[in-house]
């Protein structure tokens, strides 16, 4: 008989390269059962989408929604990971840039979600992919980390910077979309936020700040990481006013955010340049705890083929001389690491386990919260067992952004 898990955490797949912008598109799902720390997965590669970034489940728990930058919608079967249809949004918008892509979505019911596809938010109905509806021009640069507020009347999101703009592309705003109304606001912001949540009983987001520097002072597409402060951002989607927030100095370890998750008392953000899991309390919203998964010199070495493809990415983004401040800020807000970290953690509805995927180090670790222990740790296979690369190439599946679902999952086929 087979074994049914409680906890399905599907993740995101960009291939083995530092930017999950240009790779490869795919999902992992990962069933983990706390009963006795068991556990089995599913690895799958699509062939002809690129750039797989995030992944979200629609309320049956049935479908799968893979965001990706490469212009496609594609749904897959949660319990196989196989695909079950896939469509081009250039029939429907084309972007002014290659990054502006479908990359988040919100399901509305079991049948249909939104997402953004070039100036416009969509509204896709599963039954007939090739007919959605235009729902609202959303007049941001490239849309990015949606989510639904607890009554589920706002959808809110946050911009990445639009290399279509040039030096003018830095975002530094988010979005909310009033499902009742059909209206749109912007919040305006002092620094760019890509991501965001929902809190969990109100009507209230978060946004975490994703602060880089354009080469040459212009290329948002190939950006650096900044040495900055960062900013963690309390708004009340109904007034769209940004009622607290949270500024850390630069020295602290909460550079390039990615998933966002929240416990009732704890803002909980991964950054993947600092390799950390960053907890704010949402009491004073000031305080604030970590869990460091920083790699040692050991870890370094184990994993030289991942530094080796890191080094040689950062060198191709920009002139070694021209841009050497960039190299330098990049050193010191990845505390002196040559690989990345964690890109996805999300919490259990229980609130007692906190699942995360480490894209550098290419292991999934579920931490028992609020102690923050680890629980499990399992190192993932090479991408080499599931596509045609190079046996001497860097072996990172490329973890991006996750999803947790709780429902009974039968384990993936072997």
């Amino acid at each position: 008989m087979s074994k049914s898990y409680p906890y399905a955490f599907h993740i995101a797949l960009d291939g083995n390269g530092i930017n999950g912008l240009e790779g490869r598109a795919g999902t992992c799902i990962f069933l983990f059962d706390p009963a006795d720390n068991s556990y089995a997965y599913r690895i799958q590669f699509f062939e002809g989408v690129a750039a797989g970034h995030a992944v979200t489940v629609d309320p049956s728990g049935t479908l799968g929604f893979l965001g990706n930058a490469g212009q496609h919608v594609l749904l897959y079967d949660t319990r196989t990971g196989d695909e079950l249809e896939r469509i081009s949004t250039l029939r429907f918008e084309v972007p002014t840039s290659s990054l502006r892509g479908s990359t988040h979505a919100v399901w509305l019911d079991a049948t249909s979600f939104v997402t953004s596809v070039g100036n416009h938010l969509y509204l896709f109905d599963v039954d007939r992919m090739d007919r959605p509806e235009k729902l609202v021009p959303h007049d941001m640069g490239i849309v990015h980390g949606m989510q639904r507020t607890a009554s589920g009347r706002y959808v809110v999101f946050g911009a990445m910077d639009d290399p279509a703009l040039g030096r003018e592309g830095e975002a530094r705003e988010m979005g909310i979309w009033d499902t009742e109304t059909g209206t749109l606001r912007k919040v305006e912001l002092p620094a760019t936020c890509w991501h965001t949540v929902p809190h969990r009983s109100e009507d209230l987001f978060y946004g975490v700040s994703f602060r880089v520097h354009p080469v040459d002072g212009t290329d948002w597409h190939q950006w650096a990481m900044a040495y900055l402060k960062e900013y963690a951002f309390e708004v009340d989607a109904a007034s769209g006013q940004i009622v607290r927030h949270w500024a850390a100095g630069r020295d602290v370890p909460a550079h390039i955010n990615s998933d966002i998750t929240i416990s009732d008392t704890e803002l909980i953000f991964c950054n993947g340049a600092s390799h950390t899991i960053v907890m704010i309390s949402l009491e004073d919203f000031a305080t604030w705890r970590m869990i460091d998964e920083r790699p040692g010199l050991k870890e370094h070495v184990a994993h030289r083929r991942t530094v080796a493809t890191q080094v040689y990415d950062v060198l191709a983004r920009g002139g070694l001389f021209t841009q050497t401040h960039h190299l330098l800020g990049a050193l010191r807000t990845s505390r002196f690491t040559l690989v990345d970290s964690v890109h996805a953690c999300k919490l259990s509805p229980d609130q007692s386990l906190l699942f995360t995927a480490n894209r550098g180090l290419n292991h999934i670790t579920i931490y028992d919260y609020p102690a923050n222990t680890i629980r499990l740790r399992v190192h993932m296979p090479d991408i080499q067992e599931y596509l045609p690369v190079g046996a001497m190439e860097d072996p990172r599946l490329g973890f991006h952004h996750g999803y947790l679902t709780t429902p009974e999952t039968s384990p993936p086929s072997s």
